[in-house]
């Protein structure tokens, strides 16, 4: 296994294009000039034994060096040993609601966004506990697996948007069924669905689906966002204005109301609690808590335990072809040039 023990580093990679572009102005500059300060063919005598291919070699020998000390100071590093590591915790997946409704924006900056930045919280508090992500609409996937790579799970959930489930709608109970078949019930930890949504559900019978999770021994936990009273969902271009509402085929603007009655009967079903979703209150620390007061259990999962780093390599590479770079001169070779059948194709 490879790693990055300082991938924000990598970002200086994104310099290597602007080199380029700024080597290419130069010399289209440099062109330009030579052709207003006189006859190009003269020019081109004077400045035979210059050598245009060897002012682009140079050019790539910095900016391959230059990526080489770049990965170099994010330090790469080898895995070197791998074995079983027995770690104590609790398995939760997470069912967020990606439907359009998420969209609205009674909670701000709006109740997805809400829901994402609590997630992120959630797993910068754990601690040995292993966490999944069910995204779900009109059907329910999985964005990613039970984990203990808490990086990893942040990239996963970065991304993750309303276009995340192509199909419309609001399915609770396939959220509730794909979650417990993602669950591994040879292994005796405690296993926790947290369900995150407005609890509209347009597609089906949650409460089946809830039942079959608590007779399996799952605890489950809803937190609601938005408000009952109903909001508009806003639509918005590409530019990031707002241009409508979300209407029906009449035109009517529809209004998406939390449906905090279903919410708190699946926790209750489930052995758990309904938490109503607020602006300032991280509703998954209150239920992080209470998960944390359970009964933790031992379970053992394969990790690379030792990392060798190996950025002495990369930084020796990078200083070899600077130095070659510095040494090379942008002068042609004086005997070599003598057997050039294209001598008097002089680059200046």
């Amino acid at each position: 296994m490879i790693r990055f023990a300082h991938p924000e580093h990598l970002q200086l990679l994104f310099a290597i294009p602007v080199f380029l572009i700024g080597y290419w102005y130069a010399a289209r500059l440099r062109k330009e000039r030579l052709r207003r300060f006189g006859d190009i063919a003269i020019l081109r005598r004077l400045s035979e034994s210059a050598s245009g291919k060897k002012r682009f070699a140079k050019l790539l020998l910095f900016v391959v060096a230059f990526a080489t000390l770049v990965v170099g100071l994010a330090n790469p590093q080898i895995g070197t040993r791998l074995q079983e590591v027995k770690q104590e915790g609790v398995d939760i997946f997470i069912a967020l609601d990606v439907s359009l409704s998420m969209k609205a924006e009674d909670i701000k900056p709006n109740r997805l966004e809400k829901a994402k930045l609590e997630i992120r919280n959630l797993i910068d508090r754990l601690g040995g506990d292993r966490i999944g992500l069910v995204v779900f609409a009109g059907e329910a996937y999985t964005q990613f697996p039970l984990t203990t790579d808490y990086s990893g799970a942040k990239l996963f959930l970065d991304v993750v948007d309303v276009d995340a489930v192509p199909i419309p709608g609001t399915s609770i109970g396939a959220a509730i069924q794909r979650a417990v078949e993602s669950f591994d019930f040879d292994e005796p930890t405690t296993k926790v669905i947290v369900i995150i949504t407005d609890g509209e559900n347009t597609e089906g019978d949650a409460f089946p689906s809830a039942e079959e999770a608590a007779k399996k021994g799952i605890l489950l936990y809803t937190v609601g966002l938005g408000s009952p009273g109903g909001t508009p969902i806003p639509i918005y271009n590409p530019s990031g204005q707002q241009v409508d509402f979300k209407r029906d085929r009449q035109g009517n603007i529809v209004m998406t109301k939390l449906d905090e009655a279903s919410l708190e009967s699946i926790a209750a079903i489930g052995k758990g609690s309904y938490y109503r979703g607020t602006n300032t209150q991280d509703e998954l620390n209150e239920i992080y808590k209470a998960i944390n007061a359970l009964q933790k259990h031992e379970f053992g999962t394969k990790q690379f335990t030792d990392f060798e780093s190996r950025f002495q390599f990369f930084l020796a590479a990078g200083i070899l072809l600077l130095l070659a770079e510095l040494l090379l001169s942008e002068r042609k070779i004086a005997w070599l040039a003598r057997w050039n059948p294209l001598k008097h194709d002089v680059e200046v």
